[in-house]
């Protein structure tokens, strides 16, 4: 190994560490000296990709493919970067290239899968899975991507048979290997151990398990985030609630995660456990912001939250600009009330429509994740939410809720529809096309004037 290799290798060493800044230095300082290395690009091309600098990382993968014109691995990234600032044909046809260069590149197939699942053609993208499950039929990835889809499409029993692979992906493991893995057997009078494996809207989703699982005589214990303690303590029937983190001393018949009870259970759009609110907020806290925000007659009392976690690989799609919230900030006897809390506050600062009421700073703060929104919720009319864990703290409390939906949502939103089988109190407003929020808020706007008005 030369030295330009070497030094390749060592940003490759750090990059995987996820210190992508670091990684970039070292790529741009070969660079600096071998200008004309595509490797070199290409390597550059990832660490800005991985740092969400997309439009940068495609000037990068051309100049590599510029040096180097038949490179499969630099037209398979460039794809992956065109298609998350939208220039999705664009993405198609590097992918395309980079397969006729190399026909058994499953990376490319995995990708444009991807691709066509993004921009709604789900056919499409299960045939691309397809080709590459073909060349590795046991990649998990492969399979949990297939089970996304069919959930998507409300086909719960391959649905579930296929998510059940993202156990083997890499990135997610039991957190106590020596308790049994519940089987879906009878479940009465045995104590089980309640596992979290996602973000915090996917616990406020699944939780409802926890009490499911009472009712059929088990003796349960939540193993959840910290954040979450509180709100779920205060919550009536989900068992015990710990704290994951802390080590269990317990004995436990079986471990099972929130998730996997669904799919256990057989989950269907029969079947989804929906009979009521299963998420409670503190009385003493219901009492406290019902006094901070009194009832105004005559006025429409609307929570909204528009952005979700930055990191989540599909944010850029299901987080709304603040901005379009304008067109229902100037109806008549509306009052908007600010639940966004960490990300996407900043853009409150350039807000120009009509006040937003925006809350104490320590919201959520001193009592625990979503106590004083949870109790502020109910002192609400309406809360209008993308995404976000919101949506499911709201649904699972049963607050009527109106959801803006990416072209393509979260597989637990299904297709066509207005209404959510996990939710009965929300209602959906979809993007007729990607990036189209201009219609979903219309819509939302249109609505209500008619409740305004009467």
């Amino acid at each position: 190994m030369n030295a330009l290799e070497q030094q390749l290798a060592r940003g490759w060493q750090v990059h995987q560490q996820r210190q992508f800044a670091e990684a970039e230095r070292i790529y741009r300082d070969v660079l600096s000296r071998f200008p004309n290395n595509a490797a070199a690009w290409c390597y550059l091309g990832i660490a800005l990709h991985d740092q969400r600098r997309y439009a940068t990382a495609i000037e990068a993968y051309t100049q590599a493919l510029k040096w180097q014109a038949d490179f499969p691995v630099a037209l398979n990234n460039l794809g992956n970067s065109l298609r998350y600032v939208g220039e999705f044909e664009q993405a198609d046809a590097s992918f395309q290239r980079a397969i006729d260069l190399k026909p058994d590149y499953i990376n490319a197939y995995k990708n444009r899968g991807t691709l066509h699942v993004w921009i709604g053609h789900l056919e499409q993208g299960l045939g691309y899975y397809e080709q590459a499950l073909a060349l590795n039929p046991n990649d998990a990835e492969l399979h949990r991507n297939l089970g996304v889809i069919y959930l998507l499409q409300g086909k719960f029993e391959a649905g579930w048979r296929e998510y059940r692979w993202r156990w083997r992906v890499g990135d997610l493991k039991r957190s106590h290997p020596a308790i049994p893995v519940w089987d879906g057997s009878d479940p009465a009078g045995k104590s089980i151990l309640l596992t979290v494996e996602q973000g915090l809207g996917d616990t406020l989703h699944f939780v409802r398990y926890a009490q499911v699982l009472l009712q059929a005589g088990a003796k349960t214990t939540v193993y959840c985030q910290p954040p979450l303690m509180a709100l779920l303590q205060a919550s009536r029937g989900l068992g015990h609630i710990y704290p994951s983190g802390l080590p269990i001393e317990q004995q436990f018949d079986y471990q099972c995660s929130l998730l996997d009870v669904a799919d256990l259970l057989h989950t269907d759009l029969t079947s989804i456990p929906a009979n009521g609110a299963y998420i409670q907020p503190a009385d003493h806290l219901v009492q406290y912001w019902k006094q901070r925000l009194p009832a105004r007659p005559g006025k429409l009392r609307i929570g909204i939250a528009w952005q979700g976690n930055p990191d989540h690989q599909a944010d850029i799609f299901r987080s709304v600009p603040l901005g379009y919230f304008e067109c229902l900030a100037r109806l008549p006897n509306v009052e908007l009330i600010c639940l966004q809390n960490g990300f996407g506050v900043e853009q409150l600062d350039v807000w120009r429509g009509p006040q937003i009421t925006v809350l104490d700073a320590n919201l959520d703060r001193s009592s625990g994740a979503f106590m004083d929104t949870a109790a502020i919720m109910h002192s609400l009319d309406l809360v209008i939410t993308s995404d976000t864990s919101i949506a499911h703290l709201a649904g699972a409390m049963e607050i009527p809720t109106w959801l803006a939906l990416g072209y393509m949502p979260d597989w637990r939103w299904l297709l066509d529809r207005d209404d959510s089988p996990w939710y009965p109190s929300a209602r959906l407003f979809r993007q007729p096309t990607i990036g189209d929020w201009d219609s979903v808020f219309q819509a939302m706007r249109n609505e209500l004037a008619n409740m305004t008005s009467k």
